[in-house]
């Protein structure tokens, strides 16, 4: 791919593109060149029509790193007829936000509105939070919150409450390749200069950004700037000068490929096998390929129940408390963490009852008819549904001395069937002694 102009050649380093990053230069100022974010800014969607007529609440925009929240509150910031604040929290304390919100009650009583854009809302104290709430209750400000953190936990109840949330999702691999295109025709971007590129290597950018645009767009830029230099000025980006942009040599696989399962299938059967170290250099081999941590984190937790399952059951508390802590620190420092659970994972005891028994449950529903619920175990909360036996002969397991009872929990057809096969693996083995305890209590009543 061959992106040039006719216009005169200019240099990389004798405008703006010297001190402005790219993806501040590219940055959106409509929606209609909005990248992304489809299921809240399409045609007709909520988020678009309130932006549209001017008609924005107090809301939080949450989602990952450069998938559009700072642009978004840009868009907005051009489109309101309101006083635009942008704010961070980063750099404001109490002071700062009071000053504000003295301007923001003056403006009120000119009968101007006010948006406040906080950034990072996540990292304001309660303490900060609490100054913004009574402003927000009583119409002061309108405030426009970015977080990459969930607002559950991070923002005050009586905040999120006056917010409306929207959650933004990570950019698409098409989305990013889109924008990076953009970026290589755009007269803000490259459209002034002679790039070669090509189709693989923007894809390989996109896959490595993985839904983040600044990501891909910085390291579109590197490459441009450390591309190879050819006659009058025009620059071509190597596969060589690609990977040391980014210090990954598996860059140029695409993480959609073969190698990249290839390489999670060696993971997983190393891990399988009780093998640590082979489990440990397959880790690495995705964490130096470019791989996103939180990608083999995800794949773990679904190998503690799959391969662990009740054999050691902490297996699934390893693997998830390993997610969070690649979701707080990121690389280079959460490798320790998953070579953790790497290693936890390989060495605990083996055993696939919770794939067996999810596997012929799940074929169960697309192979029998749906049962109706037992009487007995069906909810009376009418005398209608009382009169029509519900919850009749339902036997509470509290009341008796051994807590079991002999009622039957599966619809009468399916009488005996049996999903859960426990193995003598680790701590698997008590539960099938206790599991057969039950079930020959019950044979004998």
């Amino acid at each position: 791919m061959n992106h040039s102009s006719n216009m005169e050649q200019m240099s990389l380093f004798d405008n703006r593109n010297e001190t402005t990053p790219l993806a501040s230069r590219l940055r959106p100022k409509t929606l209609e060149h909005f990248v992304g974010q489809e299921h809240l800014l399409g045609e007709g969607k909520m988020l678009r029509q309130l932006i549209e007529r001017d008609q924005i609440s107090s809301m939080i925009f949450w989602g990952p790193p450069g998938v559009g929240k700072t642009t978004l509150a840009s868009i907005i910031a051009g489109k309101t007829r309101s006083n635009f604040i942008n704010f961070s929290a980063v750099t404001s304390g109490i002071k700062e936000i009071k000053e504000v919100m003295a301007q923001a009650e003056q403006n009120r009583f000119l009968g101007v509105r006010t948006l406040l854009f906080v950034d990072e809302i996540h990292r304001f104290n309660k303490a900060q939070q609490d100054a913004f709430l009574p402003f927000v209750e009583k119409g002061s400000i309108v405030l426009i919150g970015a977080t990459t953190e969930n607002p559950s936990f991070e923002i005050n109840g009586a905040l999120l409450s006056r917010c409306r949330v929207f959650v933004l999702k990570p950019l698409t691999k098409e989305n990013l390749t889109e924008l990076l295109h953009h970026a290589l025709a755009a007269k803000e971007g490259f459209g002034e200069q002679n790039i070669t590129i090509t189709e693989r290597q923007l894809e390989a950018i996109a896959a490595f950004a993985d839904g983040d645009a600044r990501t891909a767009l910085n390291i579109l830029e590197m490459a441009v700037l450390n591309g190879e230099i050819l006659s009058e000025g025009a620059i071509r980006v190597t596969d060589e000068e690609l990977e040391q942009c980014i210090s990954r040599k598996s860059l140029l696989y695409d993480k959609a490929g073969e190698e990249h399962y290839n390489l999670i299938s060696a993971l997983h059967k190393s891990m399988r096998n009780s093998d640590p170290d082979a489990a440990l250099y397959w880790m690495y081999r995705m964490l130096d390929g470019g791989e996103n941590p939180l990608y083999i984190a995800r794949r773990l937790i679904r190998f503690a129940s799959e391969d662990i399952g009740m054999a050691d059951s902490q297996a699934l508390i390893v693997a998830v408390a390993a997610y969070q802590a690649c979701h707080f620190l990121g690389m280079p420092e959460c490798d320790v963490h998953l070579a953790h659970a790497v290693t936890y994972l390989s060495m605990a005891p083996k055993s696939n009852a919770m794939l067996q028994a999810v596997e012929t449950c799940r074929r169960d529903m697309k192979e029998k008819r749906a049962e109706p619920v037992p009487l007995q175990l069906r909810n009376a909360p009418t005398k209608l549904m009382k009169s029509l036996h519900y919850g009749e002969n339902y036997e509470y397991a509290h009341n008796a001395k051994e807590k079991l009872t002999r009622m039957e929990c599966l619809p009468e057809s399916m009488k005996g069937t049996r999903y859960y096969h426990p193995t003598e693996q680790g701590a698997e083995k008590q539960v099938k002694e206790r599991l057969l305890k039950i079930k020959a209590w019950k044979e004998e009543r």
